[in-house]
């Protein structure tokens, strides 16, 4: 657990007293126990902890105008060419080339399988800006769904983030990640989306990282992930 980043080995070990830490579901007691790193799963308060030491998870900041891969076959700028890191990485989604922000970079295939199938719903939440004025109901009309060519779609949360003028910043989080689903949408309702950044994938935020910029996760966020998607 130490090497894993949880703390310092006393503070492992204060947490294993206190009955905070299970090894494959079971509390375990013994500062002594045994585990295989590859095969047994820890929890500490409930909290996956990723002791493979092989495994990578880092977030990046995908500027505008990069397309979301690992390598183009046409030359564009790609996700590799902002990744320093030897590991072999792989993108978890994507965002449409003219769309910034959060986007998940490992090498673990569970994890990442599970974070971009339907069937977990994961919510992603955006920052789009749009040309006011907006109607009251606005946010309503989303929550309750909008017929797309593709099905039904519908937001979570909706909010005004923040107005200048008719320059209008919303805040919306989806559960679905549909091939550019909230310029749909919002095209849908009358308001084209002008530009528009994931600021948020499941409990993972983007915060104050730069464009082009990336960082590693911390223990607490890999196994925040892991809990959203039932690991």
């Amino acid at each position: 657990m130490a090497d894993a980043g949880v703390g310092s080995r006393r503070h492992c070990e204060e947490l294993i007293g206190e009955g905070r830490v299970t090894v494959n579901g079971k509390k375990v007691f013994r500062f002594g126990e045994r585990v295989d790193p590859q095969s047994d799963v820890i929890h500490v308060d409930g909290r996956r902890v990723e002791t493979r030491a092989e495994m990578r998870y880092y977030l990046i900041n995908k500027p505008r105008g990069v397309v979301s891969t690992m390598a183009d076959e046409r030359g564009r700028k790609s996700l590799a060419d902002y990744v320093e890191v030897p590991e072999r990485l792989f993108h978890v989604g994507r965002l449409d080339t003219d769309t910034e922000g959060l986007i998940l970079l490992t090498n673990d295939g569970e994890l990442a399988h599970r974070l971009m199938h339907p069937s977990y719903g994961v919510a992603k939440t955006y920052l789009a800006e749009i040309h006011g004025p907006i109607p009251r109901d606005l946010g309503r009309t989303l929550k309750r769904g909008v017929e797309l060519e593709d099905g039904m779609a519908k937001a979570d949360r909706f909010r005004i983030f923040d107005q200048v003028g008719r320059r209008v910043l919303v805040e919306i989080t989806l559960h679905e990640g549909r091939k550019h689903i909230v310029r749909r949408l919002l095209k849908e309702v009358g308001f084209p989306v002008q530009q528009l950044a994931r600021v948020e994938f499941g409990p993972i935020k983007l915060g104050l990282l730069r464009p082009g910029n990336m960082r590693a996760l911390t223990v607490k966020e890999i196994g925040e992930l892991y809990k959203a998607v039932g690991l």
